[in-house]
């Protein structure tokens, strides 16, 4: 486990170190308490050359990803919807998540994979019926996702899973940044997206139509939220299905999703070719 320090340093304990202060989930569930003790912890820790690792989703396999599609206007209406009074939302699955520097997979089956740049926040506390007041609470701290999409499986039915759960296409990461750390909801961040090093997306989370406190209220009328939980909140504008002519992610390419005072999450594009055995398995 690694952290971030102010200086652009890496610090970090292995997790055979006697020292090793648990795992990100853990503390997420143990509290903030634990979160800021295992931070002074860590920046006691060896340096880490961060080209030197490979790195997992913060979370590799939280107990719900729950997404949110359409949550921008600029997005929704480029997309053919009119923006939603209720949020639009679908479920991703863990085994479509990948890290930082990991290769996004263009499957097979199709060439229409696109971008979506997003933060994401994570819950830190257990509720359900949470009042929007209360909502921010519940939050242990924010990062950023890359909700990659294989569109003509998006549109093949009314519901969206398959499209949105391809494996390989879920890029979450690399930083976690606790709540105290930002505003109040991560409002008024720029988010931006650049593929090939060109800003493709670029808006701030104060365009959400929901934002962070309105999305844990309403979907925890319906659904107990739990430690470890992981809310993609949407994308704005600009993905390659609305564009003209289409401009979809292929082989080769390097995505990056760019969160202000988070971090940058990227990742490169790779054909996932399989292998007659994997076929077979």
């Amino acid at each position: 486990m690694a952290i971030a320090l102010p200086a652009g340093e890496f610090r970090g304990i292995d997790e055979s170190d006697a020292m090793f202060p648990g795992t990100l989930g853990d503390l997420i569930a143990e509290g903030a308490q634990a979160l800021q003790a295992a931070g002074e912890r860590l920046a006691s820790g060896r340096r880490i050359d961060p080209r030197s690792v490979e790195w997992l989703p913060p979370l590799s396999a939280p107990g719900k990803i729950i997404c949110v599609g359409l949550n921008y206007v600029d997005h929704s209406i480029e997309s053919g919807f009119v923006p939603p009074t209720y949020p639009t939302l679908f479920a991703r699955f863990s085994t479509s998540l990948i890290g930082h520097g990991a290769a996004i997979r263009r499957p097979e089956a199709s060439i229409q994979l696109d971008y979506e740049g997003e933060m994401v926040a994570i819950i830190g506390k257990a509720g359900r019926h949470i009042a929007p007041g209360q909502a921010l609470s519940h939050v242990a701290g924010y990062s950023i996702f890359n909700d990659a999409s294989i569109r003509d499986f998006q549109t093949k039915s009314p519901q969206w899973t398959v499209g949105k759960n391809f494996d390989g296409t879920g890029s979450f990461g690399p930083i976690f940044v606790t709540a105290d750390e930002l505003p109040p909801g991560g409002k008024g961040l720029r988010i931006q997206t650049r593929l090939n090093g060109e800003v493709v997306q670029n808006a701030s989370t104060s365009d959400m139509i929901f934002d962070v406190a309105s999305l844990i209220s309403i979907i925890s009328e319906a659904i107990t939220l739990e430690p470890g939980d992981i809310l993609v909140t949407g994308t704005p504008s600009g993905v390659g299905m609305a564009r003209k002519p289409q401009l979809f992610m292929k082989h080769g390419d390097v995505c990056e999703v760019e969160l202000e005072d988070v971090g940058i999450l990227s990742n490169v594009v790779a054909d996932d070719v399989l292998s007659a055995q994997a076929v077979n398995q």
